[in-house]
């Protein structure tokens, strides 16, 4: 699956927080936010129709779908149960239950071992590692906080933005781009203007 679309598919996000927050926690939400979502989902929607969905991958695009309802309700859980507890803690405990589930995947695909006698593998490990820190646990920490200051909703819009780097990795690994899904990016941003203006 391009980076493109996988990054695109996450930015469904927003609508799950609306569609769990009003379907679960009765989340009172103005209709420019609403507004705002529709229209950065029909500029997604737009551009999952430029960049189509394989059955070849409609299984990985379906795994995004189920993260994404996923994040609605994560969302909606900490801003209306755990708003009082500290971002840092919040992802300390989040991340260390992930430790473990993380550390059996790696005994059975002899991370160890390879770690140890490969300097290629050793190279993957560390960069993944790294992306592990700062894609996860320091952006987690760092959403908790955007949660608890300024809504879940609002957090949730950041997931617009990583279509815009999900297309920029795609231009620099040569995936095919085109005019009309940058045309689909800017009605993203639009909306995101929208609901956050």
């Amino acid at each position: 699956m391009d980076s493109s679309l996988a990054s695109i598919l996450n930015s469904l996000t927003p609508l799950f927080v609306i569609v769990v927050g009003i379907s679960f926690f009765k989340v009172k939400i103005s209709r420019r936010k609403i507004l705002g979502t529709i229209i950065g989902f029909v500029g997604l929607f737009f551009l999952i129709l430029s960049k189509g969905v394989s059955t070849s991958n409609f299984y990985y695009s379906g795994l995004i779908l189920i993260a994404t309802i996923m994040y609605g309700l994560n969302v909606n859980i900490v801003g209306f149960y755990l708003k009082d507890v500290e971002p840092i803690k919040m992802a300390t405990i989040s991340l260390a239950i992930m430790a473990i589930p993380a550390g059996i995947l790696a005994v059975q695909h002899h991370i160890i071992p390879l770690f140890q006698y490969d300097v290629e593998a050793r190279d993957c490990i560390l960069v993944a590692a790294f992306l592990g820190v700062m894609g996860s646990a320091v952006a987690t920490a760092l959403f908790y906080v955007l949660i608890n200051r300024a809504g879940g909703l609002f957090a949730s819009l950041v997931t617009y933005v990583i279509p815009i780097i999900g297309v920029g990795w795609g231009l620099y690994f040569h995936e095919a781009i085109t005019l009309i899904q940058v045309g689909c990016l800017a009605i993203i941003l639009g909306g995101v203007y929208l609901a956050n203006k």
